[in-house]
């Protein structure tokens, strides 16, 4: 499901023009398995899937593969719709350089809300 992560971002001209100063990469974790995310002005280059032994990236962001299940839910439950109410549940952890992840927040929550069921392709 990560997979499609790339085309569905970069098939919203609307998401990818809020994200146009954006160049990063993050580490996503689900449970086990590790993805690291490319962003150059926007668009996602690249979704590579770990293991790595030494990732670098900006920032991280890890929950158990239960929690991001219930986020990307078609209507996710109270708690579990929001990256900001995952994080105040403690179920989400944000660690690295925050103030990129914080200065998009709006871009990551409408890349990482792409992935939910039914949502736009």
């Amino acid at each position: 499901m990560i997979e499609t992560l790339q085309q569905r971002v970069n098939a919203d001209p609307g998401l990818v023009r809020r994200g146009r100063y954006l160049t990063t990469i993050f580490l996503l974790e689900v449970g086990p398995t590790s993805w690291l995310i490319s962003i150059f002005e926007g668009r996602i280059v690249s979704v590579t899937r770990g293991p790595f032994v030494m990732p670098s990236s900006s920032f991280a962001l890890r929950a158990a593969e239960d929690e991001w299940t219930k986020f990307w839910s078609r209507r996710p439950p109270p708690g579990s719709n929001d990256l900001l109410a995952l994080i105040k549940r403690r179920v989400l952890k944000a660690e690295g350089d925050l103030q990129i992840f914080m200065a998009n927040l709006r871009y990551f929550k409408e890349a990482l809300g792409k992935l939910r069921e039914g949502a736009a392709a």
